[in-house]
């Protein structure tokens, strides 16, 4: 068993050196990338060309594969066999492929068929270098071919060149397909994935489906591919060396490749029997069989078959077949011959299996480590006619991995004509992937938003801006929050803030300093009978907070200034007037609205006597993030919020704004620019699946572009594309479950969580799989792209807001550059992984005359109040002066 572990240990080492490309040492396997990238779902229907060629000696076969889509309805493959001459195996490559155009054609005149591009799969057995599903170059020839004019050239042209010139059919050739991936992707589907091919023939070779990101030779981060692994060259001295006897080396001398293909040597059909006839040779030699008495035969190479010892070796039949086939090579066997002879057959029979689940248990642990998991559970497809031939040897098999990898539940499956079924099947498979990969690409091409309609959106804001500036009809707002100016650095003294926005209400004590802003703050939760109650118990119950918070901070008596963050709608008529426009996030209470909330709130500390309160500015939170920005950086003149909502605010020349008086100055203007695109200027770039999301909301027809961008509805869009896809089939095998179908399930976290670079295919799966969705590799990789195309879209639309809105600023002051900055607040800008980059790089796009920088906003609902009422009284101050 130690001498097993090292050779495991051994293999997979050499295996993880030749995925990452290393060449120093040089790995003993070779890990070639066979670029099939999934394995069936069992939903592949349609009729399949496979040609073999090179699988059966000098001959070619061809096949017509129906595949039904479902177990119940299995159609049995048509074959036929064409014996290819002699002058053709050492003739021209031309004639050879001529040759095969010629029996695909023969073939299928047999048949009715329509001539409508014919999809084939090629099974190609000849050492080659593939470079796509469908690019193969031959290294050289073998098992007795010598066409000239081939080696080095893509055999898979060759063929298409040869079909061509053929002009009978129209036929497709899909993929090139080697014998072990064909046997893992005919493997019947099961319980668990197949993702492991196994054959065990004249050779030995293995396949597996490895995570693309682990294969240097490909250069790609996402998804799977099938790589063969070429395990027959396996030949580390350390590991085999102990293990390897005088028969090894000597049926080595007299192979055809000396020093290659050792463990192959050690494992496969064709070296198994005669294995078996040098022990034998051996041992009568030394008189221990026979009397000492060979044969002729007996001393011949290649006397002894893999059929032989299959027979010698099957204990249901006794030593009667022994004797036979003994007696067959002019021995003259005693009882005692046969016995020995039957324990030698299965020593070497045993020894090939457990070296077979050595190699094969490094595969697993390969695969349980590249999935991270626990316990792997996954499925073998086996093939090949030591399989079929030698029942013990599967036993054998499957024990000694039991125990080589006991963290990995196995299970085998014999595969059902790997070279045909399975080649049929890659094709097929790939047919698949083309098919959807074009629905997805038709599904997401809306999302794709080119410079020209971004430049469009730009301009429609710009207008919309100008219009609500000047009281005309807009889907802009512009309404105007009366505040003036924006930090300069000489504020100090301490301040209070309020911020009310949700079911949580919150104190904050906030002390500007030279070069510093500390923040004292205390939540206070609100009661749901409180907030449904009346107005007057709404502002008494935060006017106990604060008093609260003012005698836990030993601030009882003193009248500070004071800026109320209140994140409802609102029509602003002055800094400290805010008209409560309707209650929003489950608040109800009575005799508010309509009301000016600066008033009700004084009202409130006024009933609470002995208290002094200096209620200088009511905020919106999008100024807040301006203006808790603007502190650390005067240059910052924008505030944007991208969360649940969006919103946008900056300051404009007061000269522009026509709803208040004064010509010299500035103004912030809220923008409400969720609103943007409600009298239909978005039309062209609103999708099936924005009207879906629209109609099914609280308020259908309204705020639409905060409906393309913000993060209360990136997830539901994403779920209507995902249903689409599901219902064409593209996605998790046409199943829709109960789960995607219900409203507001995707959340738009899902959306960071599966763009991050970070997680592997496997989190993104973990992620959807909590939401009750089967899914393969292939949907987890589409639902990423489906996440991607959305919010790339809301960035970009987001970026050509911006965009309009540094370029106003820019021409308002008749600058040729801009140097501007913006105070950026909300969890979908904070949190996606690249949000905040295409908002940026779609600026640099459409405003190249302004240099603009976002920052980061912390705390804009409290510091932000604080300093829009430190600017106010440093205004007020001045005025005085």
């Amino acid at each position: 068993m130690t001498q097993l572990q090292q050779i495991q240990a051994s293999l997979l080492c050499s295996m993880e050196q030749a995925l990452k490309g290393q060449d120093s040492p040089a790995p003993s396997v070779r890990m070639l990338p066979t670029y099939v990238r999934s394995t069936p779902h069992g939903t592949e229907q349609g009729d399949f060309l496979v040609l073999e060629l090179g699988a059966t000696g000098a001959s070619l076969r061809v096949l017509w594969v129906t595949l039904t889509g479902t177990k119940e309805c299995r159609v049995e493959p048509r074959s036929r066999e064409f014996v290819i001459p002699q002058e053709v195996i050492l003739g021209a490559g031309q004639q050879l492929f001529d040759f095969a155009a010629r029996c695909l054609s023969e073939f299928l005149d047999a048949y009715p068929v329509e001539n409508q591009g014919l999809k084939l799969g090629f099974n190609f057995s000849f050492p080659c270098h593939q470079t796509g599903l469908d690019r193969s170059t031959l290294i050289s020839w073998t098992k007795g071919f010598r066409c000239s004019g081939v080696e080095g050239q893509d055999v898979v042209q060759l063929l298409r060149d040869a079909i061509q010139r053929q002009g009978t059919y129209r036929i497709d050739v899909v993929a090139m397909v080697n014998d072990t991936v064909g046997t893992m992707m005919g493997c019947e589907l099961g319980t668990r994935p197949c993702e492991v091919g196994l054959i065990v023939d004249t050779g030995t070779n293995a396949c597996y489906m490895e995570e693309a990101r682990h294969v240097a030779a490909l250069d790609e981060d996402r998804g799977r591919t099938c790589v063969s692994i070429e395990w027959g060259s396996f030949h580390d001295e350390d590991a085999l060396g102990p293990v390897l006897t005088t028969f090894d080396s000597a049926l080595d001398r007299e192979s055809l490749t000396p020093g290659a293909q050792r463990f192959e040597k050690m494992i496969g059909g064709l070296y198994l029997g005669e294995l078996v006839r040098l022990v034998l040779v051996h041992l009568t030699q030394n008189g221990v069989l026979f009397d000492g008495c060979t044969s002729p035969a007996l001393l011949s190479q290649g006397c002894i078959l893999l059929d032989h010892v299959a027979e010698m070796e099957d204990t249901a039949t006794g030593t009667a077949r022994v004797h036979t086939i003994l007696q067959d090579l002019g021995l003259s066997p005693r009882a005692s011959d046969a016995e020995l002879v039957q324990c030698v057959c299965v020593a070497v029979c045993t020894r090939a299996a457990q070296l077979c689940a050595a190699a094969l248990a490094a595969v697993l642990s390969r695969l349980q480590h590249s999935r991270e998991q626990k316990t792997l559970q996954v499925a073998v497809a086996t093939g090949g006619r030591v399989f079929e031939r030698h029942p013990r040897f599967l036993q054998i098999l499957e024990e000694t991995v039991m125990l080589l990898a006991p963290n990995c539940d196995v299970s085998f499956i014999p595969s059902v004509d790997g070279g045909g079924r399975g080649v049929a099947m890659v094709t097929a498979v790939a047919a698949r992937l083309a098919a959807h990969r074009r629905i997805l690409e038709e599904t997401l091409a809306p999302f794709q938003l080119t410079l020209e309609q971004l430049t469009v959106v730009q301009a429609q804001m710009r207008e919309a801006m100008i219009r609500g500036l000047q009281g005309e009809a807009s889907s802009l707002r512009m309404l105007p929050t009366y505040v003036r100016a924006t930090p300069d650095g000489s504020e100090r003294g301490d301040f209070l803030a309020l911020d009310l926005g949700g079911t949580n209400f919150r104190v904050l004590l906030v002390q500007v300093a030279e070069g510093s802003v500390q923040i004292i703050n205390q939540v206070y939760s609100i009661p749901e009978f409180v907030a449904q109650g009346s107005g007057q118990k709404l502002f008494d119950h935060i006017v106990d907070c604060i008093v609260d918070f003012q005698k836990r901070q030993g601030l009882s008596g003193q009248s500070l200034p004071l800026g109320f963050t209140f994140s409802f709608p609102c029509k602003q008529l002055g800094l400290d007037q805010g008209i409560l426009l309707n209650w929003t996030k489950g608040f109800n209470a009575s005799g508010c609205e309509g009301q000016d909330v600066v008033y009700l709130l004084r009202e409130a500390i006024r009933r609470r006597q002995a208290v002094e309160l200096n209620v200088v500015a009511i905020v919106n939170d999008t100024v807040g993030t301006m203006m808790s920005c603007g502190y650390d950086d005067p240059r910052c003149e924008m505030g944007l919020i991208v969360g649940t909502g969006t919103n946008a605010c900056y300051m404009e020349e007061l000269r522009n704004v026509s709803s208040v008086p004064g010509d010299s100055g500035l103004m912030c203007i809220n923008m409400e620019w969720g609103a943007f695109g409600d009298d239909g200027s978005l039309g062209t770039l609103s999708t099936r699946f924005d009207t879906s999301v629209d109609q099914a909301s609280i308020n259908p027809g309204k705020q639409r572009f905060e409906k393309m961008i913000s993060g209360m509805y990136l997830g539901e869009i994403v779920r209507h594309v995902l249903l689409h896809l599901t219902n064409l089939g593209v996605l998790f095998r046409g199943q829709k479950t109960q789960r995607l179908q219900t409203r507001d399930i995707f959340k738009t976290k899902f959306l960071s969580e599966i763009e991050s670079d970070s997680l592997a295919l496997r989190q993104v799966r973990a992620i959807l799989e909590d939401l009750g969705l089967t899914l393969t590799s292939d949907d987890a990789l589409m639902v990423l792209e489906v996440c991607q195309a959305v919010s790339r879209r809301a960035a970009q639309l987001c970026g050509a807001g911006v965009a309009a809105v540094v370029e106003k600023i820019r021409e308002n002051r008749g600058l040729q550059e801009l140097t501007v900055s913006v105070g950026v607040d909300g969890t979908l800008y904070k949190l996606h992984p690249h949000f905040s980059r295409l908002v940026s790089a779609t600026v640099r796009k459409l405003a190249p005359q302004c240099t603009v920088t976002f920052l980061q906003s912390e705390d804009g609902s409290g510091k932000g109040a604080a300093l829009v009422t430190a600017v106010a009284c440093r205004l007020t101050q001045m005025a005085h002066v």
